[in-house]
């Protein structure tokens, strides 16, 4: 006679999803009023990291205006969208530092870049694929685009309709992907695989405040961008400090191992 395995025997499966909260739809504007007072309790880190980002980005910019001209640097401009959560990588060490009562400096800032490296680096070959791909898709649209002298606005417009259309889909899913799951690599003891399925996860169950939150994303980058970039240097430290505390806000990792401090 064999024995049954009884309901004490059971062993339930581990998730590979961090549990999420329900977010109000406005709720990126706090995130945004809790990074803002991070700034400012941080703004010598947060000046140096932004003035690097600037630089980054102006480099960027002046080489696909060399390479290829307006479309290539539109395509780039349109593709900050990819990299943007790596650059601001560091920055959420000092949303952390500040969290646990600690005075944010450099060091600490580049050493929590450095500790989950192995991480990062899948995350961020990951995303200079989708880059990659939408750097490619760029110049494909360039068929679209009205050559000539004169230009009808109808055929702009076109252009940019067809454009915008393709980035929205690579840019969704870099978002929803990169949204929570860089936060947390930055703050727990998890697996990048586990970290951008919770966050897809977490963004898919609260759409409409997903959606607003990359729409403020959207508009404070845009205003970067018409300031030639100086912009930059305030603002993706902010929203780098605004996406920690909505990452905070969304999942509960309660049950995943804090990495330990930068100091130690």
């Amino acid at each position: 006679m064999t024995d049954k395995p009884g309901r004490q025997d059971y062993t339930a499966p581990e998730t590979l999803i961090v549990p999420c909260r329900m977010l109000s739809t406005g709720v990126g504007f706090e995130w945004l009023r809790a990074g803002w007072m991070d700034f400012r309790n941080a703004k010598r880190v947060s000046l140096i990291y932004g003035f690097f980002v600037f630089l980054v980005s102006i480099s960027v910019a002046w080489l696909a205006w060399k390479l290829g001209g307006f479309v290539l640097l539109l395509g780039a401009l349109s593709g900050f969208v990819f990299i943007a959560p790596l650059l601001a990588f560091g920055l959420y060490s000092v949303s952390r530092q500040l969290c646990e009562g600690r005075a944010p400096d450099l060091g600490s800032t580049l050493q929590a870049i450095k500790r989950p490296l192995s991480n990062s680096m899948v995350f961020t070959l990951v995303l200079l694929i989708v880059f990659l791909l939408w750097a490619r898709a760029a110049m494909m649209v360039q068929v679209f685009f009205p050559l000539g002298g004169h230009p009808q606005w109808g055929h702009i417009l076109t252009f940019f309709l067809i454009g915008s259309s393709v980035g929205s889909i690579f840019a969704s899913v870099a978002f929803a992907a990169s949204v929570f799951s860089l936060p947390m690599l930055a703050n727990r003891d998890i697996d990048v695989i586990t970290a951008v399925i919770s966050s897809i996860n977490a963004t898919l169950r609260n759409k409409p405040a997903m959606f607003v939150w990359a729409m403020l994303i959207c508009t404070l980058t845009l205003v970067g961008f018409l300031t030639a970039g100086i912009g930059l240097i305030i603002i993706i430290p902010w929203l780098a400090y605004a996406t920690w505390h909505g990452y905070r806000a969304a999942l509960d990792a309660s049950a995943v191992a804090v990495l330990p401090p930068e100091n130690r």
